[in-house]
């Protein structure tokens, strides 16, 4: 009797935890939330975000979407373990003087469709399939 009730009660906690590790979602749910520009480009010569200039990306459900630096962007992506494959993105194009650079760069590397990722606290680094170029960013 006291192996059937030890094996019910193994059984019942194993199952809530893999309960709680669908629920979370996996690697997207993590990636889940708003986060800052830090720096971005060549991991050896990394570019600091522009001072005083608000970025934001956020990540929910399977859409992303945010400004890095004057014009917002949204699209869609899909995590797995640890790449992330972003959908095509869209944008909006106003001309804002000092950002554009910023902005065409964490685009563009971003536009790389697949790349992987790394969640270390509350920094995500973004690196392209090839690793020459990366984003990163904060958790806010």
């Amino acid at each position: 009797m006291k192996k059937t009730s030890l094996f019910l009660i193994a059984f019942f906690a194993l199952s809530v935890l893999i309960l709680s590790a669908c629920a979370s979602g996996g690697a997207s749910a993590s990636l889940g939330g708003e986060w800052t520009l830090i720096s971005y480009g060549d991991p050896s010569n990394l570019t600091p975000a522009l001072p005083g200039v608000e970025t934001s990306i956020t990540f929910e459900n399977d859409q992303v979407g945010g400004t890095v630096g004057c014009n917002n962007f949204g699209g869609e992506y899909n995590a797995r373990s640890d790449q992330i494959t972003f959908g095509s993105m869209a944008s909006t194009l106003m001309f804002c003087e000092g950002t554009s650079e910023q902005e065409g760069v964490v685009l563009g590397i971003l536009s790389d469709k697949t790349m992987s990722f790394t969640l270390s606290g509350d920094q995500l680094t973004l690196s392209s399939a090839d690793g020459a170029a990366v984003v990163i960013l904060k958790k806010k």
